[in-house]
């Protein structure tokens, strides 16, 4: 059985944040370059939900995790 497949703005939906273009565009460059040194759910602007739920998408391999790791690919470029 095939993972479903998640967009972008329904993770950043899921992350309960703004998820229309130019929101999430925003919020990568607001944050934007995230240290090679700090995984993606470490990061400090997210709350600790929003970290856990990152961190076991990527853990579980969840049906998350493609869209979360294009998001710290996003989070990664300068």
């Amino acid at each position: 059985m095939e993972k479903p497949v998640h967009h972008f703005t329904e993770l950043f939906e899921q992350l309960g944040l703004p998820a229309d273009e130019a929101s999430i565009r925003d919020f990568i460059e607001r944050y934007a370059p995230l240290p090679e040194t700090i995984q993606l759910h470490e990061a400090s602007f997210w709350s600790d939900s929003q970290a856990d739920f990152i961190f076991n998408a990527l853990e579980e391999d969840a049906d998350w995790a493609e869209v979360v790791d294009h998001l710290d690919a996003s989070m990664r470029k300068t």
